[in-house]
């Protein structure tokens, strides 16, 4: 799938002489796109899965653009960004009614994101959500607060940036040290630019990082939920439910009946009642999730 997509190259020039590259490469209608995402689903079509990648390299860059602050390469953040969309296309679903660039912005997201807290020291820095968050918005408060200096935040800088994010104010300061430690190394990439479009390029108007972190650990909690809660159900039913509910391609109703040898009204019936008893499971673990939560509140 990867083989034509144009490498972004480090150096001088690299970066202008990779966007005007991907600009040649044509959008897609919507029609088109689904066509070539059926094409490579059912098929497993290379020419295909490469039009769909490469009619969306724009979208890789302008998220990119978004993660200049961190230190790291843009080549390779872009690198991993292109790695996040053919995972999407890979796993996209045509027939479910979006865009591919809706679904794939997430697919991008997370693996540039993936990529920069892997560059950076996760043992020094930690990986709890909240030193995440802190982590993805601590330059943007900054920059809201004026707050834009290399030294150290003043003590109500401290204050205010620790309550909007809901850490201490000792994991403000030490972020903020590690990252301006890092600050020679975020080479400015607008002096390449020679035209007004330049700024589409640097503007990223998608969910900021800490909406991502918070929804990813939401999707998260949700499937533990869901795997505790399908402990409820005896071997039969956990193997109708995931087969009808949980599976890419949900099994029939008519190759249970065969599997199990009952009737496919039984097979339904069962599936309804193992749905019930994991939703009541579920619902029970969100109680006392937010019970939990509110105590610690």
């Amino acid at each position: 799938m990867a083989q034509n997509i144009p490498v972004l190259t480090a150096g001088e020039g690299g970066l202008s002489r990779y966007l005007d590259e991907i600009r040649r490469f044509p959008m897609l209608e919507p029609q088109e796109e689904y066509m070539l995402a059926k094409r490579y689903k059912e098929h497993d079509d290379p020419e295909a899965a490469e039009k769909l990648v490469t009619s969306h390299l724009r979208l890789v860059a302008k998220i990119a653009m978004g993660y200049r602050g961190y230190g790291l390469p843009i080549s390779e953040v872009v690198s991993e960004g292109n790695v996040g969309l053919m995972q999407a296309v890979k796993r996209f679903e045509p027939d479910k009614g979006f865009r591919l660039a809706t679904y794939a912005m997430w697919w991008i997201k997370a693996a540039i994101q993936e990529y920069i807290l892997r560059s950076w020291s996760l043992v020094k820095m930690g990986t709890t959500a909240s030193q995440k968050r802190l982590f993805f918005n601590l330059r943007r408060l900054k920059g809201r607060i004026q707050a834009l200096d290399d030294g150290d935040l003043k003590p109500d800088q401290v204050q205010e940036i620790a309550t909007k994010l809901g850490v201490s104010e000792e994991d403000v300061v030490s972020m903020n040290r590690r990252l301006a430690g890092d600050a020679s190394l975020n080479a400015p990439i607008r002096a390449e630019a020679d035209s007004g479009e330049w700024q589409d390029w640097l503007v990223d108007e998608s969910d900021s990082q800490e909406s991502i972190l918070a929804d990813q650990e939401e999707l998260d909690q949700r499937r533990k939920m869901l795997s505790e809660a399908m402990d409820v159900l005896n071997e039969r039913e956990r193997r109708i439910f995931e087969a009808r509910r949980l599976a890419e391609d949900p099994v029939t109703l008519e190759d249970l009946s065969t599997e199990f040898g009952v009737s496919r009204e039984r097979v339904r019936q069962i599936e309804v009642r193992a749905f019930e008893k994991v939703q009541k499971a579920v619902r029970k673990s969100a109680r006392m999730l937010e019970h939990r939560t509110a105590e610690a509140g």
